[in-house]
């Protein structure tokens, strides 16, 4: 069986979802189709590729665990850099700090070459990440700012992962990386 969308947590999901279909009585053939016919919604894990370059669009909603997630994506996907751009997680609460750090650990961990932050709390990812031996990293106040450093990084062959809550509005980053002007 074949799970058309990226990352292991698609693979989770779709085995929830046979054993779901097949406690309710639905035909087997009827779960896997519908299964290879899933569709990812835009800015959830949507993958597209411009002048070579390849986005993840994943700037929907962010929490630690679909970090984690949209990370592991990055990671495993053919690339000369890996580049993460990562923007504040929302309405955390006291745990604000600590999850965007255990996110720093994350792209630590998952060898992730660049790492962007934009955002007030998303400073804390690249002050994990820097801990944990990550070398490059770029800390922005705004999506301007950060456009103008990836004018300066980012090449043919390259995969960006953008990643962060709807609020930090990263439609902008998207836009421009597929051509657009802000």
């Amino acid at each position: 069986m074949e799970v058309p969308v990226r990352g292991e947590h698609f693979i989770y999901n779709s085995l929830c979802s046979i054993a779901v279909g097949l406690e309710l009585g639905v035909d087997i053939y009827k779960i896997i189709e519908g299964i290879k016919s899933f569709e990812v919604t835009s800015k959830r894990n949507e993958i597209i590729e411009v002048n070579k370059i390849k986005i993840i669009n994943d700037y929907y909603n962010a929490s630690y665990d679909s970090m984690k997630a949209s990370i592991e994506v990055l990671a495993k996907i053919n690339a000369k850099k890996k580049i993460a751009i990562l923007g504040d997680m929302l309405e955390l609460g006291e745990y604000s700090e600590k999850l965007h750090r255990k996110v720093g650990e994350e792209v630590s961990k998952n060898n992730i070459d660049i790492l962007c932050v934009v955002g007030e709390d998303a400073k804390y990812i690249a002050d994990e990440a820097e801990l944990l031996g990550v070398k490059e990293i770029y800390k922005f106040r705004t999506n301007k700012e950060c456009i103008k450093k990836l004018q300066k990084i980012i090449k043919q062959g390259d995969c960006i992962l953008l990643k962060a809550s709807n609020k930090m509005n990263f439609g902008e980053i998207s836009k421009w990386l597929q051509g657009g002007i802000l």
